[in-house]
């Protein structure tokens, strides 16, 4: 008897739809959903979005958590809602982000989890010529006569640095 694969249910359409439909009555900008099923675990689908302000960006996390909260998906958490310039939501399937613009740059999450095509990697080619005879690296030989290199000793810290004790009777000034 052959084993299956067991694979996650598929992602929650609804719920996506519901977040990008409160995305958009509350005018957020530069709204992007990422499918994530095939990166990793954590989240079946991430919403990026912007909104012009820190307040701007509290309400419409507020706004997203009440959408699904009222259609029955519960939130597991709410992150950066007291900053305002990033707020994070956890949806379990969906996980949103909520950022200024300048933030949303700086962290460039859409480079992050977005999927690249495959690229095929290149093939590794054999040295040919004069560099695949060129011998490793040697350490330039000792002059005849020489002495030895030797570390440096180490300082000591004590008295003569004057980090020593003043002499008992004697007060400092």
């Amino acid at each position: 008897m052959t084993s299956a694969k067991v694979s996650r249910p598929p992602a929650r359409a609804p719920l996506v739809k519901l977040i990008t439909a409160a995305l958009d009555d509350m005018k957020a900008v530069n709204v992007k959903v990422l499918d994530v099923r095939k990166i990793t675990d954590v989240a079946d689908w991430m919403v990026l979005a912007s909104g012009n302000s820190d307040r701007h960006v509290r309400s419409i996390a507020d706004r997203v958590a009440e959408a699904a909260k009222s259609a029955g998906f519960r939130a597991l958490g709410m992150e950066g809602q007291r900053d305002g310039e990033w707020v994070l939501l956890d949806l379990n399937d969906v996980i949103v982000h909520v950022m200024l613009p300048r933030v949303r740059e700086f962290y460039g999450l859409e480079s992050l989890w977005e999927v690249a095509p495959a690229r095929e990697p290149r093939p590794v080619r054999a040295r040919k010529g004069p560099a695949a005879k060129r011998p490793a690296a040697k350490r330039p030989a000792a002059k005849k006569g020489a002495a030895p290199r030797r570390k440096p000793a180490a300082k000591s810290h004590g008295a003569a640095r004057g980090g020593g004790r003043a002499k008992a009777g004697k007060a400092r000034r």
